[in-house]
């Protein structure tokens, strides 16, 4: 039987390049003691088995309440570390202005021995004061039955043809187990994490762009680079346009961050290598997704595995801009912003029955292509900062001023530092431009 790929939907579903690279990467993230609803017992990872999920050093442990009386208030640009019960709903608080849009992205890390179906998964509602839904969006496992962690977003956008959600005050984060559940199932670790969009400056366009290159392009071509993924999102490790090679083990989930600027395309393919041992197929055997800024999932392919050498490609997807939320699918809306995206790759456990303990080989091509620019004016500062690319303050020009995202910078001139970057700390200088080019990688292309 041959190998072939299935795609699955998700959020709810000469290059120029992002000048300034931070090649360093976040220290990684420890998994500590789980936090529950209620007092809760934190899961517990059999010896020798995967890290389920990196979280965050920084998250604050919150328990998820079962109304909203008690609600634990979430903050604009923090991480949090909870919980959720089998059959219970758990609710946080969000106290949110009445100019910003707000995104509040739940990862839930199932236990690695869990026994899932296509059809459980999680689903996030933002709801206001009288509860009512703001937004809500749900995501499943699909195909394939290994544990892996799976995010789901949702958010109060401000729209003038929606009056619901506009006002400020008292909203609340609800997230809940879908698909079947039995008595014996456990707890699945969470991890919360909220943005803030400040509102646009001026008038814009209200319509999506009209034509973009949807032609899938060549893979990237070249030797490739020994980069081992993070194991969160927090963790995760840079990588740019090149060709990206690690080593995976059955029921790992391994997270990289690629820049992509305003005005850019993100393309990336995965292959496995082929192996001598074992001959059954295993469906699902590598997914690969890509998340947006906010952790948004906006498309997702699956890799089915026999042996012998097979490799998958995400969809193309549109350039990086502001009214890229007014298209008509998820995928494009999810491209709304510049900053960074996220490659997340898992491998199979199942893996390990039919082929052996591995490790596999994966390779990873990224190509990012398009003239980066600054993003739009904005009214006010992304939140957290950091995790956005730079765009126009209020007033200023592109070549000066103060970015959206917080950082100072002149007109020539900016500091990246990159902390636990390759090879150890570093601090680059890099020549404005967008984030002008500092020693980036350059690789052959087909």
């Amino acid at each position: 039987m041959s190998a072939t790929t299935t795609r699955g939907r998700v959020m709810g579903r000469g290059t120029a390049w992002w000048r300034a690279v931070c090649r360093g990467a976040v220290a990684v993230a420890v998994l500590g003691a789980g936090a529950v609803f209620g007092a809760g017992v934190p899961s517990a990872v059999a010896a020798g088995t995967p890290t389920p999920y990196g979280f965050s050093p920084d998250a604050t442990t919150v328990s998820g309440v079962a109304g909203t009386a008690d609600a634990a208030p979430l903050e604009p640009g923090r991480t949090y570390r909870s919980s959720l019960p089998v059959n219970e709903d758990v609710y946080y608080g969000l106290e949110l202005d009445a100019t910003s849009n707000a995104y509040v992205a739940v990862t839930a890390v199932p236990p690695a021995d869990a026994d899932l179906s296509a059809s459980d998964g999680i689903r996030v509602s933002v709801q206001d004061a009288d509860g009512r839904s703001c937004n809500s969006e749900t995501e499943n496992f699909g195909g394939g039955s290994s544990a892996r962690p799976i995010t789901a977003v949702a958010l109060r956008e401000l729209s003038t043809a929606r009056t619901r959600c506009a006002q400020a005050g008292a909203y609340y984060v609800v997230v809940e187990r879908v698909g079947t559940t039995t008595a014996a199932d456990s707890f699945w670790d969470l991890e919360l994490a909220t943005f803030s969009e400040p509102p646009r400056a001026g008038s814009a366009s209200t319509e999506a762009p009209g034509t973009w290159n949807s032609e899938s392009p060549e893979p990237v071509t070249g030797e490739a680079v020994r980069r081992d993924g993070g194991a969160g999102f927090a963790s995760a490790v840079s990588v740019d346009h090149g060709v990206w090679r690690s080593d995976l083990t059955p029921g790992q989930t391994v997270f990289y961050k690629v820049p992509v600027g305003w005005g850019q395309q993100v393309y990336a393919s995965a292959e496995l290598a082929g192996t001598a041992e074992g001959s059954r197929i295993v469906v699902g055997a590598l997914e690969l997704s890509l998340h947006n800024p906010v952790r948004a999932p906006l498309d997702d392919v699956n890799l089915n595995y026999d042996g012998s050498r097979r490799s998958t490609s995400l969809e193309p997807l549109p350039p990086v801009a502001y009214e890229n939320r007014y298209g008509n699918s998820d995928q494009i809306k999810g491209m709304r912003f510049g900053g960074s995206y996220y490659l997340v790759a898992h491998l199979s456990a199942q893996m390990a029955e039919r082929f052996g303990d591995g490790p596999f080989a994966m390779t990873l091509r990224v190509r990012v292509e398009g003239s980066g620019e600054l993003g739009p004016a904005y009214d006010g500062r992304f939140t957290p900062q950091g995790v956005f690319a730079p765009v126009v303050g209020v007033g200023e020009s592109s070549g000066a001023g103060t970015s959206g995202d917080g950082s100072e910078k002149d007109e020539t001139a900016m500091t990246i530092v990159a902390v636990g970057g390759i090879g150890g700390g570093t601090v680059i200088l890099a020549v404005l431009g967008v984030w002008t080019a500092a020693g980036r990688r350059r690789v052959s292309s087909s």
